[in-house]
């Protein structure tokens, strides 16, 4: 492991979140994989989200621009949900929940998603079978990093799999992603891509909602996720030239960064999400074109860039401490971002060692895990403490609280990436006399108790 002498400055105390032993990290993954369990539904021999928005219940919100949606998508993630459930699945060792995460993942593959050109289509609207570009059932525009980010997360499931013709296809898939958006969708002046860009990838510099130009067009974090794929890609040896990754990292460093909403209906220059995916794609990079003054950018600017969203303290009654709001303009803290900058705390571990980074990812997974409500495991989508969507749209009214809304494969269920990276690479584990095996954090609080089978059911 490498050291950093920025590190320790990084991580205030005032942040830390303990444990709770009633209730753990790994409960609370499990809660979330049983909640998005319970919002899937059999498709032919496949599995499919009954929506991409829903309540505590899991009823479809059909009001709103998700609820009538799903598919691979940004707001949807089937394939990244499929990936987190059957990570789950294989840890805790449930046969049955594994074969439905690949059930999910094939509705992708086999289900009119993937075009022939490597293009991967985003959405279906649920009540007409219509295939759409975006979030707001029209085919006018696309965020290409976010189709990459479904390259991305193919590459992932490829080295989960025992089945070697479907990690090929996978991968092969995920090359043939990157090769479509290297080929149609051209770099702005600036170096860096555009946020949106027609179904031709040509630019397309408006907002979500209307015509009106959008004010991140050029400098948006949603490019980060294009990045993302090209490196992996790279480190795994899928591509010949690193030529165009050392460009595009050489713009996104000499702008200061990119960071703007990669969410696709914000448009601030400050999104915390988009710092979390900065740093992991640049620390890899830094590994994939040997230059160590990557590595330093993405300590310096991109997760230190993290602590601006850092909550200290409860807010207005809200159980927030611990947690990251998303971005100036909407101050909620939600969920899926928080996920990926525990992911972005746990590569820096990885790398130096330092528990201070340690610390901060479980203490946003635990901070996380006071916002499960009901009885079916729903984990919010965002924890809403300044009142930025309106009292009617939280959890039993309250003027200040958590959304009663999520989305089940994205805002419930990423958590699980964390907590898994976590638990398979730095718990302790304890084998016992009777063959169960504990899992204790680096404080000494046990996780969770498996059973020789597994055994432990969402």
């Amino acid at each position: 492991m490498k050291s950093t002498s920025k590190s320790s400055e990084w991580s205030s105390s005032d942040f830390y979140v303990p444990e709770n032993p009633d209730y753990t990290i790994f409960d609370s993954a499990r809660d979330s994989v049983r909640f998005a369990l319970h919002c899937l539904e059999p498709c032919g021999e496949h599995w499919r989200a009954k929506s991409s928005f829903v309540d505590v219940e899991g009823v479809p919100q059909t009001w709103h621009d998700f609820g009538t949606l799903e598919g691979p998508g940004w707001a949807a993630n089937a394939v990244g949900g499929a990936l987190e459930l059957y990570r789950f699945g294989k840890f805790v060792g449930d046969k049955s929940l594994t074969e439905t995460a690949l059930g999910l993942l094939r509705h992708v593959l086999e289900c009119g998603f993937l075009r022939e050109d490597g293009f991967i289509v985003p959405y279906r609207e649920t009540t007409t079978d219509k295939f759409v570009l975006n979030f707001k059932h029209n085919n006018d525009w696309f965020c290409p990093g976010s189709i990459a980010r479904i390259g991305f997360q193919m590459l992932l499931f490829a080295d989960e799999l025992t089945d070697d013709a479907l990690a090929k296809l996978l991968t092969e898939q995920a090359i043939w992603c990157a090769t479509w958006l290297a080929q149609y969708v051209h770099r702005l002046p600036n170096g860096w891509f555009p946020r949106r860009v027609t179904p031709s990838g040509e630019p397309y510099p408006y907002t979500a909602e209307s015509l009106s130009p959008d004010p991140i067009f050029d400098c948006s974090g949603d490019g980060i996720q294009t990045l993302q794929l090209w490196v992996e890609l790279g480190l795994r040896g899928l591509i010949g030239t690193y030529g165009t990754i050392a460009e595009v990292v050489k713009a996104f460093m000499d702008a200061g960064g990119f960071f703007g909403s990669v969410n696709h209906d914000t448009y601030d220059r400050h999104e915390n999400v988009a710092y979390a995916l900065a740093f992991r794609t640049l620390l890899k990079a830094s590994l994939l074109l040997d230059d160590p003054s990557i590595r330093d950018f993405a300590y310096d600017v991109c997760l230190r860039g993290l602590d601006r969203f850092k909550m200290t303290e409860d807010r207005n009654g809200v159980a927030t401490k611990g947690l990251l709001f998303m971005e100036e303009s909407w101050n909620t803290a939600y969920l899926w971002e928080n996920a990926e900058a525990a992911c972005a705390f746990l590569d820096a571990f990885a790398d130096t060692g330092d528990e201070k980074f340690l610390r901060d990812a479980l203490t946003i997974l635990r901070a996380a895990a006071k916002h499960h409500y009901g009885d079916k495991g729903f984990l919010t989508e965002g924890v809403d403490w300044d009142n930025v969507v309106g009292s009617q749209h939280h959890v039993g009214g309250a003027q200040f609280g958590a959304i009663r809304y999520t989305e089940p494969l994205l805002n419930n269920l990423h958590i699980v990436e964390p907590t898994l990276n976590y638990l398979e690479r730095w718990a302790t584990k304890r084998t016992l006399a009777d063959g169960r095996t504990e899992f204790y954090d680096h404080e000494g609080n046990l996780l969770v108790t498996l059973k020789p089978t597994g055994a432990v059911k969402p």
